[in-house]
């Protein structure tokens, strides 16, 4: 079949030639990772992106279910030896879930339902002559004969037959895409507060009684109201005129040739079929739909979020000083090195009620001394911006710079396995302390730590799909670690586990190697470590790092099955390849078009030349921390018209959530991003940035502030 998914799927894309596809889709079967393939197989996939390849990846694997559907299907109808020519070619041919469903409900297996019964006690040929709509038939009159064992009446046999009728309404394609293309035009979603749930659920205040048509209800609105009904506080509704579409499906159902008596019979089992059988299943069908487009665009976006999280950029080989603020317990102190190794712990009380200024200053002037500390990192959370200012007031023996780093989802590491194994003689604090400083070192090798969904951004995370947000989240951590690249002497389990061709088994192997053996020298030392096979290293060697190795090459992004190529390189041009690594008048000098050969093309050529220039390039681009106002460290102090310097910390559909230096981030709507319009916050600001903003509204009550960039200078 990966020939017809390849046709399929290259005129979905339009993009890329066949052959691409193909290659591509040969490729994923073959074993190799996304990330892989973008990298180092551009000639044959036609330098399709990881995106690209994701969805080429993704198509493919929906492909290759839906046939296992349409099997499926087709043997039921075989069996029951209704499968004709045409009806298989139709199966065979349709794309559309949704269709193939509906071509396959007649034949589908019932449950004892209320035609069947009917069926059970003969009344199927009543209903065929009931259908048949004579001018001159007498429902009751045709129902006589039908009047035996247990039908006691003519009554109840025009009724059996009815409900026969009803459910061929409900299972007419034609019909049900009628009422499906309504649905999708003039639906109207309602949300009701369930009496009595009202002060319970006051986070749902917005949908107690809300209403609008679906085609224009944002995914975050659906998700919001499908999650106040799951928590019991709303009840949700997806509606059309029934009695238009019952009217419209009896002109469909009802001749012009039926007699009165007959016309009427139809018409309430139309109805009936309508109402009691297709109008729920629709309707579910529909929410299904709308639930999976909102589940789409909140994963997108979480994602998205995830990204520019993890793509933060490090501050490089620094010690640190890292503060878990609190107040009436302390502020936990740990001090780590440049790999982010634990040197020692303590705890300060610089803050309220102990108010401990010169012993908080002492001992961390002691340990900044001790650790020759170059930088501080304090967590965001409670107490975090009462520490920040006290740090801002201590004059310390040595240069130090203090960074506020957001600290959401810290905790859950603290707890975690992984904290455990890494520190079992620590308490929780301690750990959470540790995470803290990490992330500041690098953020991506602490935060592959910690279920992408605690880390604070999104939205509705726990609404979605959680299987589609795993895997979402999963690409997206593993397309981050593979963009950067690790370095395999100092990675953790965690990190390695996400490189590409790896995985968790293999990352403990690597592990425990390294601590046998002590650090790799060249990456082909990799092939001695226990179940790394040929394809394996592939697929990882070129994405792992190693500093200071033997072969220059070894700390960049030029794969292994390359290196032969450079070495040429570098000796057609006099030297070798450690001094054409970085001499980019040497570089620039080589004429690719000398080293095409089949497999590798100008796109690999071309990657080369840029991975000898910057060797070891790390992507990730600093961002500048925000001034926050030192008047402000509290709602109180906010006040209309006020401009602020905040920090970008979470974007979601309607909006931006800023830090502005204090426990409440304020929102800046949507509509308050731009002067043109746009639909997605993501067009104007990014996680991490630095934003100037100013206070429209304030509802200290709720802890809620109302921003705008609209006529700020940024």
């Amino acid at each position: 079949m990966v020939n017809v998914h390849a046709n399929i799927i290259t005129k979905e894309l339009g993009t890329h030639l066949r052959k691409h596809v193909a290659a591509c889709l040969k490729l994923l079967d073959d074993g190799a990772t996304v990330p892989f393939i973008a990298r180092y197989r551009k000639e044959a996939t036609g330098a399709m992106d990881e995106v690209t390849v994701r969805t080429v990846q993704l198509r493919h694997q929906a492909l290759a279910e839906l046939d296992k559907r349409k099997e499926y299907i087709m043997d039921v109808i075989r069996e029951k030896g209704e499968l004709t020519p045409e009806m298989e070619a139709r199966i065979s041919e349709t794309l559309d879930p949704i269709a193939l469903e509906d071509i396959y409900l007649p034949y589908k297996p019932k449950r004892n339902t209320r035609a069947q019964v009917a069926r059970n006690l003969g009344l199927e040929p009543l209903a065929k002559m009931l259908m048949a709509q004579s001018s001159t038939a007498d429902p009751e009159a045709m129902a006589a004969k039908f009047v035996k064992g247990d039908v006691a009446s003519t009554k109840e046999a025009v009724a059996g037959a009815a409900d026969i009728i009803a459910e061929w309404v409900s299972e007419s394609e034609k019909a049900r895409n009628i009422v499906r293309a309504r649905f999708q035009r003039s639906a109207v979603i309602s949300s009701r507060v369930i009496t009595g749930k009202e002060t319970d659920g006051i986070t749902y205040q917005n949908y107690f009684d809300f209403s609008e048509p679906l085609r224009t209800c944002n995914s975050h609105r659906y998700l919001a109201m499908r999650r106040g009904e799951e928590e019991g506080f709303l009840k949700v509704s997806i509606t059309i005129d029934d009695e238009e579409m019952t009217d419209r499906l009896s002109r469909m159902f009802i001749r012009s040739t039926a007699s009165a008596a007959v016309a009427t019979v139809v018409r309430g089992a139309v109805r009936d079929g309508y109402k009691r059988l297709m109008r729920p299943s629709i309707e579910t069908e529909t929410a299904s739909a709308m639930k999976e487009k909102s589940d789409d665009a909140a994963i997108q976006l979480f994602a998205d979020n995830v990204r520019q999280l993890l793509m933060s950029a490090p501050l490089g080989r620094k010690r640190i000083l890292a503060i878990d603020p609190g107040f009436r317990t302390g502020c936990k102190v740990v001090a780590l090195d440049e790999q982010g190794n634990l040197l020692e712990h303590d705890v300060v009380y610089p803050t309220p009620p102990a108010n401990d200024f010169v012993g908080a200053a002492d001992t961390l002037c002691y340990l900044v001394n001790r650790h020759r500390i170059d930088a501080i990192a304090v967590g965001n959370g409670t107490a975090g911006r009462e520490t920040e200012r006290f740090l801002r007031d201590v004059v310390f023996p040595r240069k130090v710079q203090v960074y506020m780093v957001n600290e959401q989802g810290a905790s859950i590491y603290s707890a975690s396995e992984v904290a455990r194994e890494e520190f079992p003689n620590e308490d929780v604090t301690v750990r959470g302390a540790v995470s803290i400083g990490r992330r500041l070192l690098d953020p991506l090798a602490e935060l592959v730590k910690i279920d992408p969904k605690s880390i604070g951004v999104g939205q509705y995370q726990h609404a979605v799909n959680q299987t589609r947000l795993k895997e979402s989240l999963d690409f997206v951590v593993s397309s981050c670690v593979n963009t950067v690249g690790v370095n395999v002497n100092t990675a953790s389990r965690q990190l390695l586990s996400y490189v590409s061709g790896i995985g968790p088994t293999l990352a403990s192997n690597i592990i425990a190697y390294r601590k046998e053996n002590g650090p790799f020298s060249t990456r082909s030392e990799l092939m001695s470590v226990p179940r790394m096979g040929e394809k394996a290293f592939q697929q990882c060697a070129g994405f792992l790092r190693i500093p200071g190795g033997s072969n220059p090459l070894d700390n960049t992004g030029v794969h292994p099955e390359r290196y032969s190529l450079v070495e040429q390189m570098a000796a057609d041009a006099g030297t070798d390849v450690a001094s054409l690594s970085r001499n980019r008048s040497l570089l620039h000098n080589i004429e690719l078009d000398r080293y095409v050969v089949k497999g590798t093309g100008l796109p690999t050529l071309t990657d080369i030349i840029i991975e000898l220039e910057k060797p070891g390039l790390d992507p990730r681009e600093k961002e500048d921390e925000p001034v926050f106002d030192d008047s402000v460290s509290k709602i109180d102090d906010l006040h209309l018209g006020q401009e602020l310097s905040g920090k970008v910390n979470n974007i979601t559909a309607f909006g931006v959530f800023v830090d502005l230096g204090m426990k409440e981030n304020g929102l800046i709507h949507i509509s308050q991003l731009s002067d043109r319009f746009i639909s997605s916050p993501s067009e104007i600001v990014r996680i991490g940035q630095t934003v100037r903003v100013r206070v429209m509204d304030i509802d200290t009550a709720r802890g809620r502030i109302a921003l705008t960039m609209k006529g700020v200078q940024q």
